[in-house]
């Protein structure tokens, strides 16, 4: 990784810059530069040579048109109300090194955006309604050397798009954000603004907003994803078809796991997220053998056994931030056990009757019921627990190996409208257009004494993607196989 230019440039140059860029501070140097400064003449020189780059006639993003929709329905939701939405900034790994950015979902669902330090901002129009800005750093200062003192400059980052361009991809007038935290601390009337994202922009706004107002925005964004929209159904179509190819690229290369560790399997996966994607959504769970019994193994470090099985939960995320979710435990050589056979018939058999479940005007909670009915009948045939079954449900006995609710909601989070009130979401209805995972499971952990020899280190989960519609549901990931003798088949074919 090249060594930063900034720590070499003498204090004038940098007050300059700041001054110009409207900055607070100097650009920040770096100890133990290997220059001993920047001449006038190269300073000068750096100004000057450079082709006009300015992107015209740029066509607005895919989804500028729902971006747009989203926004009128959160205007007339909050009428006469000023409201900002941050993106986010970066956050430091170690050192001067920053994790790769994400823009919080908020920001992103209402504007297609995905840069830090971005913020939207909803102004109260006279008239009614609101007015649009989004707010975002300029292309970087070619006049004061930003573009090259600074780390965050464009010969060190990349090329960022012009405040026009920005207008022209997004719908949406721009301006410079670093002009916003002082109009911010001078407007007045009421304010609401969507924390956690950007201390700076809620710093400047500390006297005139309320938690629980606040609180009653990103409320309101939560719940506004419930029902997606023709283009996010689209997206996580899509997110779904990669993750159906990446599960196929694990299964062309267990030997190579085996050789090695659960690590090469969430390596190769990766990389169908990173070439077909933006990355993958949520840690990959690559856990073989009694790691399957973790809900959430994403350590990624232990063996690949030949006998054992591999429970794979992963999802790609698309470069709009929509992600799958889809979970398979595959039999590693191929060929499930008797034993392994057993187990994992039941899960299919309750994540057949959830999904089943999954109908317009259902309760949100009649796929998890349906789902637990079936594995606690199992769980008092094979004689593990002492029935009638309408008992075990009423004492929950039966968590002890299902541990975890049938699904969730989904979209651009893996744990999709987790702010929505319990009254909309898991109390409330379901609705066309509304997108949930099916993921029953059962986990006999390998130091259960409560269950035979042969049951323990066992996990298995079955996860699918379903989208509710009109008349039914969609298994968005219908792609990838599920009952056993279709995925031996499956794994048969594809290892050739």
């Amino acid at each position: 990784m090249s060594e930063a230019l900034t720590p070499e440039t003498p204090e004038a140059v940098l007050d300059e810059a700041a001054d110009e860029a409207g900055e607070e501070e100097p650009i920040k140097q770096r100890k133990n530069g290997l220059y001993p400064g920047v001449s006038d003449e190269l300073a000068e020189n750096m100004k000057s040579g450079w082709a006009d780059t300015e992107l015209r006639g740029l066509e607005p993003i895919a989804q500028a048109e729902y971006t747009a929709a989203r926004r009128a329905a959160l205007s007339a939701r909050f009428p006469g109300e000023r409201l900002v939405i941050p993106a986010g900034n970066l956050k430091t790994r170690s050192n001067d090194t920053e994790y790769a950015f994400r823009a919080s979902v908020e920001y992103a669902y209402l504007t297609g955006n995905l840069t830090e330090d971005g913020v939207l901002v909803l102004e109260p129009a006279r008239s009614g309604g609101h007015q649009a800005t989004i707010y975002l750093l300029p292309r970087s200062d070619r006049e004061n050397g930003e573009f090259w003192l600074s780390g965050q400059g464009e010969l060190w980052v990349g090329r960022r798009h012009s405040l026009a361009e920005a207008e022209q991809l997004y719908g949406i007038p721009a301006s410079d954000v670093r002009e916003l935290a002082g109009a911010l601390r001078e407007a007045t009337g009421p304010v609401r603004v969507v924390r956690g994202h950007d201390a700076g922009i809620e710093a400047a706004l500390t006297d005139k907003v309320t938690a629980e107002r606040d609180e009653e925005l990103r409320v309101f964004l939560s719940e506004a994803r419930l029902v997606k929209d023709e283009f996010e159904a689209g997206e996580l179509q899509k997110a779904v078809d990669s993750t159906v190819r990446g599960f196929e690229d694990v299964v062309k290369v267990l030997d190579k796991a085996e050789a090695t560790s659960e690590r090469y399997i969430e390596g190769t996966f990766f990389l169908r997220a990173r070439v077909e994607g933006n990355d993958i959504g949520y840690g990959s769970i690559c856990a073989a053998g009694p790691h399957a019994c973790t809900l959430h193994w994403v350590r990624n470090d232990g063996p690949v056994r030949s006998g054992d099985l591999l429970l794979l939960d992963a999802g790609v995320e698309t470069h709009t931030l929509y992600t799958a979710d889809v979970t398979r435990t595959l039999p590693v050589n191929g060929t499930y056990t008797e034993i392994q056979k057993k187990i994992y018939d039941a899960v299919y058999e309750a994540q057949e009757a959830g999904i089943a479940a999954v109908q317009p005007g259902a309760k949100y909670r009649d796929f998890h019921d349906a789902a637990q009915h079936v594995l606690t009948e199992k769980l008092v045939e094979w004689g593990l627990v002492e029935g009638p079954v309408e008992r075990v449900l009423e004492l929950g006995l039966q968590r002890r190996w299902t541990l975890h609710g049938t699904g969730h909601m989904l979209g651009m989070d893996v744990h999709d409208c987790a702010a929505a009130r319990t009254e909309t979401y898991v109390d409330g209805t379901l609705e066309p257009g509304m997108c949930l995972t099916v993921e029953p499971g059962l986990y006999f952990q390998a130091d259960d004494l409560t269950v035979p020899e042969e049951y323990r280190g066992i996990g298995v989960r079955i996860e699918d993607d379903i989208l509710v519609t009109e008349n039914g549901n969609r298994n968005l990931s219908a792609g990838l196989p599920r009952r056993s003798d279709e995925v031996e088949a499956w794994m048969a074919s594809l290892k050739g």
